[in-house]
């Protein structure tokens, strides 16, 4: 198809506007991705405390959610994935990873997808998906979304008796965007009942536990887990926002090449249409003075 000026001007405004609204996207997914670090970043100071609570009541008590065998029931897993596209293989290489994980594991599984695109993606491989949670759009949604989640796999334990728990979602990691990982939500092992029962208290002074330890132990049981799964949503989204990031910059890169191809072919097509007008004006003098002097 030969093109036209008017043909390719409209192709490099349309990739102009295609320009300005990647960059724009780039912009908003760096951001995203610094407000969720930081998130990240000042929950550790919590979850430190949380931990030395845990280590305080551990020593007095064993709780229920000690895990003491094999599980050989049902296995409930939360996967985190994205409601929205642009960010690559973020969710199938997440689902392949988590599918893949629960299939070398006893019991059936039931799954919960954080995200629209994440469900679909599990939905097409087969198994279960009970729920489906929206991805929060910033920081203050993942508190609602961790108690929902809290809720529903709390009654699930009841109901269908779910042995164990797992979270899968993507983490940052310099070098190669984000990587998969994998948690044991519940039930709590022996292995990790130990290590925080035998950490070294800060102080020379060990804190005595006010109001009966078993109530105590449950509240900061709930806040551990609470604190998992803030810092495993927390992270998935700002993998979710570096995927995109790195999206967006081929995307601008693919955008320039084309806008440079076009402004070529352009002042190409221009300046073959420019000579073309001076070479009939030229013929045209031309035949003209002729007729002038025959």
């Amino acid at each position: 198809m030969t093109d036209t000026l008017a043909g390719l001007k409209h192709k490099r405004n349309g990739a102009r506007d295609l320009q300005s609204v990647v960059r724009a996207m780039k912009a908003l997914a760096a951001a995203s991705i610094g407000q969720y670090e930081r998130s990240v970043s000042g929950l550790a100071e919590y979850a430190r405390t949380v931990e030395l609570g845990l280590s305080v009541c551990l020593r007095e008590s064993r709780p229920v959610w000690i895990k003491r065998s094999a599980s050989t029931g049902r296995i409930g897993a939360i996967v985190f994935g994205s409601d929205q596209g642009l960010v690559g293989q973020f969710n199938e290489v997440l689902a392949d990873y988590a599918l893949q994980t629960l299939a070398a594991l006893p019991g059936t599984p039931q799954l919960w997808a954080v995200g629209e695109r994440m469900q679909t993606r599990l939905q097409t491989q087969g198994p279960l998906v009970r729920g489906l949670f929206p991805v929060p759009s910033s920081v203050r949604g993942i508190t609602p979304l961790v108690g929902q989640i809290l809720m529903d796999t709390s009654a699930a334990r009841e109901d269908s008796d779910l042995d164990e728990v797992y979270l899968f979602y993507n983490r940052p990691r310099k070098g190669v965007v984000y990587t998969q990982v994998s948690q044991r939500l519940l039930p709590l092992d022996e292995t990790w009942r130990q290590q925080l029962a035998h950490s070294p208290w800060p102080t020379h002074q060990l804190p005595e536990v006010i109001g009966g330890g078993p109530p105590t132990l449950r509240l900061l049981i709930r806040e551990f887990l609470f604190v998992s799964l803030f810092r495993a949503c927390a992270e998935s989204l700002a993998s979710e926002n570096a995927s995109r990031l790195v999206a967006m910059q081929r995307a601008e890169t693919k955008i320039d090449e084309l806008l440079e191809d076009l402004d070529g072919r352009f002042h190409q097509l221009r300046q073959s249409t420019i000579d073309e007008e001076l070479f009939d004006v030229v013929s045209g003098f031309e035949a003209l003075t002729n007729h002038r002097r025959g």
